[in-house]
């Protein structure tokens, strides 16, 4: 179950990126270029073009694709883009003055903690692909530093531009908008979308690493194939603009499996003589269980309590006070 799941939030995922690059290389061609981008002919072509360059990717090597292109071009790139866009924004921030940016109220809609459970959400669904890409890895520490920094850094910084984007954004103005009309902003945002293929690679090749371990008869490439394509068909179907919901259903099933494997396996020296030699785990199946529908009546019923941290530590403690004894 959680492998399938794991999968349906990969093709979620990917299907939400090509949507996001589609609608970026409209605007970009509807405010800089002037180009009629708007209507389902615009939408078929921006979509299809992405979806057809991810499907070509699939075809060609991971590790080339990483190593090569992701960290010796990409990655710099999108930094750079990054860095940039920060500086604007913060500029834009203080010429406006920084006391009336900590003075601004909210309005009111959601708690800390909910929107803490937000904040969470988003790297806790990445949290599956790390084995991945981590085996490929030159050591184990490295590739535990390099997981750790990323994720960490990234987060951090990426949410911290999206708070200032959004505090200097006149209201009712859409984001890509507001990127568009910073200095430079087409150049970085636009390195931004090249970059967002490898992210949708990367979604890709993990759902397809996933389903090929329920189906090992299929290639991973040939499901790496068949996933671009379905994702490619949903971006032009579904309506991908409403992200919190999906973020938060992901964190509900995530946040309590991280909890129970933590509370199973963390803090051990050795896993040998830990792991059973069952298939299931029947007392971790129950937990898990438990904890997405704790998640989901804190989030119904006691909002302002959160539900992530609550069903996290619930779940670990459930799990750590049930695990086997080492032999």
């Amino acid at each position: 179950l959680p492998v399938l799941l794991n999968v349906a939030q990969l093709i979620g995922w990917t299907t939400f990126e090509l949507v996001i690059m589609r609608d970026g290389t409209r605007a970009i061609g509807q405010h800089t270029f002037g180009l009629k981008l708007d209507g389902n002919l615009g939408l078929l072509i921006t979509t299809l073009c992405w979806g057809g360059l991810l499907t070509a990717l699939m075809a060609g090597s991971m590790l080339t694709l990483v190593r090569r292109f992701v960290a010796s071009y990409g990655l710099p790139l999108v930094i750079a883009s990054l860095v940039w866009l920060t500086w604007q924004f913060a500029g834009k921030l203080n010429a406006g003055g920084l006391a009336a940016f900590w003075a601004r109220p909210g309005n009111g809609s959601m708690g800390m903690l909910s929107a803490l459970d937000l904040v969470i959400a988003m790297p806790v669904s990445w949290l599956p692909l790390v084995a991945d890409y981590a085996r490929h890895g030159r050591s184990g520490k490295s590739a535990l530093g390099g997981t750790w920094l990323g994720y960490t850094v990234a987060n951090v910084w990426c949410y911290a531009l999206g708070v200032l984007v959004a505090s200097v954004a006149n209201p009712g103005d859409d984001m890509v908008g507001t990127l568009l009309l910073a200095q430079g902003g087409l150049i970085a945002l636009s390195l931004i979308l090249i970059d967002e293929i490898d992210n949708a690679y990367g979604d890709v090749y993990s759902g397809s690493v996933s389903a090929h371990s329920l189906k090992p008869s299929w290639s991973i490439r040939r499901w790496s194939l068949l996933l671009a394509l379905l994702c490619t068909a949903l971006a032009l179907v579904l309506p991908m603009h409403s992200l919190e919901p999906f973020l938060l259903t992901l964190s509900s099933v995530f946040v309590p499996l991280y909890g129970v494997i933590l509370g199973r396996l963390g803090f051990r020296g050795r896993l040998e003589g830990v792991l059973s030699p069952r298939k299931i785990d029947v007392t971790a199946a129950v937990l898990w269980l438990a904890g997405i529908a704790t998640y989901q009546a804190a989030a119904a019923w006691a909002p302002q309590w959160g539900s992530a941290l609550p069903t996290l530590v619930l779940t670990f403690a459930l799990a750590w006070l049930t695990r086997p004894k080492q032999v």
